[in-house]
């Protein structure tokens, strides 16, 4: 069984859960999520029977009923880890922040767009999709992108980052924030230290 299916998942205050047709709809203050169930896992949302248990508490409990074949045991942890990650999008959500660095380089928030100015010869222009949310800093150079879906945050940040990766030599490009880079020596700086030939 994976560890992190055994236990059950809470739901938390001001937010309900229904299983309907191998769906389930997790409402809450930020919005509503609907995740489909894998074939062979079962959820059971019950009441939260533990002693610190607020009144009329529930939570949601994964079940194999699939037997253990392979496939069904690797998707026990994944239906848990779905389950956990819709709660938590509709109660406080999920965020990636991106840093652009070069000179010139910039991102502002334009309607429905984001406007880059990345180095190319035109402008580039991104669609935001729905249910995502894109701040810029007054610098125009953090980016942070908010939503309740932690796929569509995170894959909608992959998209942003692909179109101008960090470049190895001089570091410019989009990166994560807090993401490390290691810098390669450029050709000019490997010959000035080589020895000089016979």
């Amino acid at each position: 069984m994976s560890r992190l299916a055994k236990k059950p998942i809470k739901i938390p205050e001001k937010v309900t859960a229904v299983l309907k047709d191998k769906t389930l709809e997790v409402k809450g203050p930020l919005g509503t999520i609907k995740q489909s169930v894998p074939e062979g896992i079962n959820l059971v949302i019950s009441d939260d029977k533990t002693p610190d248990a607020a009144a009329g508490a529930k939570n949601i409990s994964v079940e194999r009923v699939g037997g253990d074949a392979p496939k069904v045991r690797a998707l026990h942890g994944l239906a848990a880890a779905l389950v956990k990650n819709a709660v938590s999008g509709v109660t406080v959500g999920f965020s990636k922040e991106l840093e652009i660095h070069g000179v010139g380089f910039k991102a502002i928030v334009e309607g429905n767009n984001l406007n880059m100015t990345l180095g190319f010869t035109h402008p580039v222009k991104v669609s935001i999709p729905d249910g995502i949310k894109v701040a810029v800093d007054p610098k125009q150079t953090a980016v942070t992108i908010t939503g309740i879906d932690k796929y569509c945050v995170g894959q909608f940040a992959a998209n942003i980052r692909k179109i101008r990766p960090p470049e190895p030599y001089k570091l410019t490009g989009i990166r994560y924030k807090g993401e490390h880079i290691i810098k390669k020596a450029g050709k000019a700086a490997g010959a000035a230290g080589a020895p000089a030939g016979k």
